[in-house]
Parts: C-alpha cells; structure tokens; sequence
C-alpha cells in the first residue's frame, strides 16, 4: 500500500540534497582553484590528485550498494545512512580545506588522502539518497515529483556555495584565503550535518520493512545488471553530464579572473546556476508531453546550446550570463532526469533477471556516475591548461588563455552532446514501462 508523504516527508527528502550538494558541489567546484592558488600545489599535480583519488573512489559504488541491500535496522534500509555518515562527512570535508604547513611531497599525499576519504564518505550517505526512492513510492510520476522537490532542494545547496563560498572566504579571511577557505568549509560542514539528522528524523521508507526487504546474495546484485540495457544508457549518460559540468563549474573562475579580469564573476554566474530549479520544475510538465527519455536529450540540447553561444558572445558579461543561464536551464534538466530514470531501471531488472537490487544499481548509476563525472572533469581541464602554459598568480599567456576558454565553454559543450547522442538508444526500452509494471504486479498478486 502506498502512504502518502506529508509536507515535511517531501521536505526532509529534499534536504538530503541540499547537504549533500553544499558540502560536495564546494568540494568539486572549488578544490582544483584551493590546491592550485591557494594550497599551493601546481596545477598538473592537482589534476592528478582528482584522478587518481576519484579512479580509486569509484570502486567503492558498488561497494556501498551491497552495504545498503544488506542493511537491516530498525531505521530501515537507506535511511539510517544519513545519520550514520553525517559527522564523518562534515569532518573530512573540513580537512579538505584546511593548509597544514607541509612539504610539497607532504602536501600532495595530504590532498589526495582527505579529498579521497571524504569522496569515499559522500558516496556512502549519496547512494542512499538515491536508492531510498524506489521505497518512497512505488508509482514511476510519483518518483519523478519527489524527485523533482530533491533536485530544487540540491539546487539550493549548490546555489549557496556557488554564490557564497567566495564571498565568506573574503570575509573570514580578511586577505587570507587560506583561513577563509578553512573556516567557510566548518560553516558549510555544520549546516550539511545539521540536515542530514533532519533528513534522517522526518524520512520514511514504507516500502523496507522485513517482509519487503530480504539480503540479496552478492553473486545477485551483479546478475541484476545483466541485459539491464536502460541501465547502462542511463549510466554512460549521467557519467556525460557530470563530465561535463564538473568541467564547467570547475574552470568558471579561472574564465572570470584570467579571461574575462573579474574574479567576482565567477561567483556572479555560480548564482546564476540558481536557474537550474526552472528545469527542475518544467520536468513534470514536459513528460506529459514527452518522454522521460526526449526529456533528458532536450536537458542535454539546451545545456550544449548555451555553452556554445558562450564561445560566442566574447567578453560581454551580460550575454554571457544570459548564455550561463541558459546552460543552467537544460543542466537542470539533465541532472535531474537520470536520478527519476534509475528507479524504472530497477524495476528493469527485476523484470528481466528477478533481481531486486536498488542499492546496487543506484550506486552506480549515481555515485559512480558523479565520481568518474567529477574526477574526469577536474583532471581533464587541468591537463589542458597545463599543457597550455597556466601558471597560478601570473599573467597568463595567450595560449594558456586559450586553454581555459576551452576547457570552460567548448569541452563542456561536447560532453552534453554526447550525453544527448546516447540517450538516442533509450526509447525502445522506455515503451515497454507499461508492461513492465503490469508483469511485476502479477508476479506479486
């Protein structure tokens, strides 16, 4: 039987995304600028530091994915993981930003271990933000709405660092950075563990109690890929969109203080990032219209668009953020979209193998996704600015300009394609929803 949430249940829900989003959209979106300018380390070991750490870190997906099949407590399956992980993530997201005096050798082994740990950590309490969907509701438009109320709040987490983490590293700094950036990654850190224990308090898995939820046998939850082929789209894609944003949000203050000679935009268009919410809430609306899957190319289509009428509005910030908002328009689309699709991919599975595994499957198509997403899009840029010539707090040359231009508006844009060229083979998939959801009723009644 299906409850119907409350208000707060839905809000609850959301803040799980906030949080998530203020403390790891500040770790992605600013640490290759922290190592590089602040910390002190060049900028092609940075790049490799967000590799390697992230090449390790997305082993851990699946990982964490058994832990969550196999979770039994009296909380439930997923949720009692906000609480479990709350603290250890507000700490290690702490220490990430923090500059102990060290050797150059010192401080790269210092970067990699905490950037790694913590990205373990926000894999741990993000897979149950996602795999606790499918217990929340059991009706596929249901998910998309309480997905839909996640993505806003995510996007409220991410406007706030976006918009502010400069601004409080000024304030708290008072000119030193390195202390700014310390004490605004505390704040932040406090208020993520705050709505974590709020998301765990007011969550509800209806869906997970004993008799709903048995162990599934490791051997299992990997047959549970197995022709699980809307899966596997929905992950080459989600991987394409956080590639390509990771890229974009990572190098959009390097373009406003070398490209455009105002570091303050950067955290002017970070604001702006705020219009994601509008296709958040067109969501509903087109797949009445479209398809789940149309929906997440037209995601992919406009966020391509905007970066490339970026590349051509040349230094005038206002076409530029114009462009940006744009961008921000399909981005909030496309990065909502894959969260909804991985629940109908579950049930995919079940369909097809009598395997049901949402733990597993959603961890890697979220966790990992966003992990190889993110880490390819900080190692990518700083290979190409440092091959460009980029070094921090000089003047830089016209082909280490160049080099960020490129990497800020032009690589962006074809990860979104690519992402749009894949999700072209979903369809076939998507058509039999309908009696997909009719078979697994029967085989239950």
């Amino acid at each position: 039987m299906q409850k119907k949430l409350s208000l707060t249940n839905i809000l609850a829900y959301a803040s799980t995304d906030t949080a998530g989003n203020l403390l790891y959209c500040t770790l992605t979106s600013f640490i290759l600028y922290f190592y590089t300018d602040v910390f002190g380390i060049s900028v092609g070991a940075a790049g490799t530091i967000l590799l390697v750490a992230r090449v390790i870190d997305s082993l851990d997906a699946p990982i964490w994915g058994l832990i969550i099949d196999h979770t039994h407590s009296k909380y439930g399956q997923s949720r009692p993981w906000f609480l479990w992980l709350a603290a250890p993530f507000a700490i290690f997201l702490t220490l990430s930003f923090l500059s102990p005096d060290l050797s150059a050798a010192q401080k790269g082994i210092y970067a990699l271990v905490t950037y790694l740990i913590t990205g373990i950590i926000y894999t741990g309490i993000s897979t149950p933000i996602t795999s606790i969907l499918p217990n929340l509701s059991n009706d596929s438009d249901e998910r998309v709405k309480l997905n839909s109320y996640r993505m806003v709040g995510g996007n409220i987490g991410y406007f706030v660092t976006a918009s502010f983490t400069l601004p409080l590293v000024a304030f708290f700094g008072g000119g030193n950075d390195q202390k700014g950036f310390a004490i605004t990654a505390a704040v932040y850190s406090v208020i993520g563990l705050l709505m974590f224990i709020f998301a765990f308090a007011k969550t509800q898995e209806v869906n997970s109690g004993p008799q709903e939820v048995q162990s599934i046998p490791i051997k299992d939850s990997f047959k549970a890929m197995r022709g699980n082929w809307p899966w596997v789209i929905i992950v080459l894609a989600n991987v394409m969109y956080w590639l390509g944003n990771t890229v974009r949000t990572s190098t959009v203050i390097y373009y406003a203080q070398y490209n455009l000679g105002h570091l303050n935009y950067a955290s002017l268009l970070n604001g702006l990032v705020l219009f994601q919410v509008v296709g958040n809430i067109l969501i509903p609306f087109m797949v009445r219209k479209f398809s789940k899957g149309q929906t997440l190319i037209i995601g992919f289509s406009i966020a391509s668009l905007g970066q490339i009428l970026m590349g051509f509005v040349g230094s005038n910030f206002a076409l530029i953020a114009a462009a940006w908002i744009f961008t921000s328009i399909g981005t909030g689309i496309a990065v909502s979209m894959p969260f909804a699709m991985l629940s109908d991919t579950v049930d995919y599975g079940e369909w097809k193998n009598g395997i049901r595994s949402a733990g597993f499957l959603t961890a890697i198509g979220s966790a990992f996704c966003i992990k190889m997403g993110s880490g390819l899009g900080g190692f990518l840029p700083s290979k190409i600015m440092a091959a460009a010539g980029y070094v921090a707090h000089k003047q830089q040359t016209a082909s280490a300009l160049a080099g960020i231009k490129f990497s800020f508006i032009w690589l962006p844009a074809i990860c979104f394609m690519i992402g749009a060229a894949i999700m072209l083979t979903y369809s076939k998939f998507e058509k039999k929803e309908a009696q997909i959801k009719k078979d697994l009723l029967e085989r239950v009644s």
